[in-house]
């Protein structure tokens, strides 16, 4: 999004957090038998398919209500106009789809707690960013790699002190989380070489085609999972479909669901901002991280789950402190530039 006219960037974060926070609660509640669910827990599989179909359903709400619907391109089918994203849109929609079913997945392994979680997708992210801009000719500054050092020295936290937790990461886990770091640095080279541009329309054109694709696409492989898995991936999955609507947390389900749109929207809208992914991946990392803190405080507190650790706290302040040294250099170079300018100006007209 342009710089002028636009929400600022810390808007879109304050929804990410604001949607996160309820959404992660409300996964690991379901999943973990935290609340009357109407017999054994939800599974992390049975949970997809009424939250993506909530998802779908929020998307479509928000870009009508926007009126940025209008602004993906469109083909004339049978004379009618119908949206036709871009071929690497659509791979990064695709990709989108993955993090979303990722990331929900990730709050439902058993032993794992949420902010140890967090710290490997959220500092994986964090690492990878200063990586894309590399990558995709966009200059890295020195604080970038001082972020880059903290956010691995995150992750040692979270695994060397505490023997047990490394245990607890299970092999599915891992395997999960692999999948979400390869999405997202798919994702994030795409962005910043087909968006992330001065232009308005440039961005919101690659935010509405790639969300066209994202919830979508993966309703559409749910319900071909459901049709044609067998074994207890393709029992779940059936089941989301549904046994599940008998359960009295329907509405619990659906509010995960367009909780979590609200969540890819907001942190789309984050990635896409001007400025380099060294500035952006943080932004939307910080928002994540305090909201998985205030989630994981509030199933303690309210729910009576177990509390964090002290090992992965520590975690989640170098992952903070990262954030620090992502954010403010480049706040304090732009005053300067602001400074030069206006006594340039100033000069000029004397």
């Amino acid at each position: 999004m342009s710089a002028r006219g636009a929400p600022s960037i810390w808007w879109w974060a304050f929804g990410y957090f604001a949607c996160y926070v309820p959404y992660t609660v409300l996964t690991k509640a379901l999943t973990s038998g935290l609340v009357e669910t109407g017999g054994k827990p939800v599974g992390g599989i049975e949970i997809l398919p009424p939250s993506v179909i909530a998802a779908v359903v929020t998307l479509i709400l928000f870009l009508l209500a926007t009126g940025w619907w209008r602004k993906a391109r469109t083909v004339s089918l049978g004379g009618l106009s119908v949206p036709r994203p871009g071929n690497l849109q659509i791979l990064s929609g695709l990709c989108s789809s993955g993090i979303i079913a990722t990331t929900t997945l990730s709050y439902t392994f058993t032993g794992v707690s949420i902010v140890f979680v967090m710290l490997l997708m959220r500092g994986g992210v964090l690492v990878m960013a200063p990586i894309v801009d590399r990558l995709t000719g966009r200059h890295v500054r020195w604080f970038s790699w001082s972020g880059l050092v903290l956010s691995l020295s995150a992750l040692v936290v979270a695994f060397a002190f505490d023997p047990k937790r490394g245990g607890d990461l299970t092999l599915l886990c891992a395997i999960d989380i692999a999948f979400y770091l390869g999405f997202y640095f798919v994702r994030l080279s795409l962005m910043s070489r087909l968006a992330k541009s001065s232009e308005p329309g440039a961005n919101l054109r690659y935010f509405v085609e790639e969300g066209l694709v994202s919830a979508p696409a993966l309703l559409i492989l749910l319900v071909l999972g459901a049709l044609l898995l067998g074994g207890d991936v393709g029992a779940q999955l059936r089941a989301g479909f549904t046994t599940f609507w008998d359960r009295p947390v329907v509405l619990e389900a659906l509010a995960l669901g367009a909780l979590s749109q609200g969540t890819g929207i907001c942190g789309g809208l984050i990635f896409l901002d001007v400025r380099e992914n060294t500035f952006c991946v943080p932004v939307n990392r910080a928002s994540s991280v305090l909201a998985g803190l205030f989630a994981s405080l509030w199933l303690s507190t309210v729910l009576g789950h177990k509390t964090v650790p002290n090992n992965e706290l520590a975690g989640a302040a170098l992952i903070i402190a990262a954030i620090g040294f992502l954010t403010i250099p480049p706040a304090m170079q732009k005053r300067r530039a602001k400074q030069v300018a206006a006594r340039t100006a100033a000069a000029a007209a004397t």
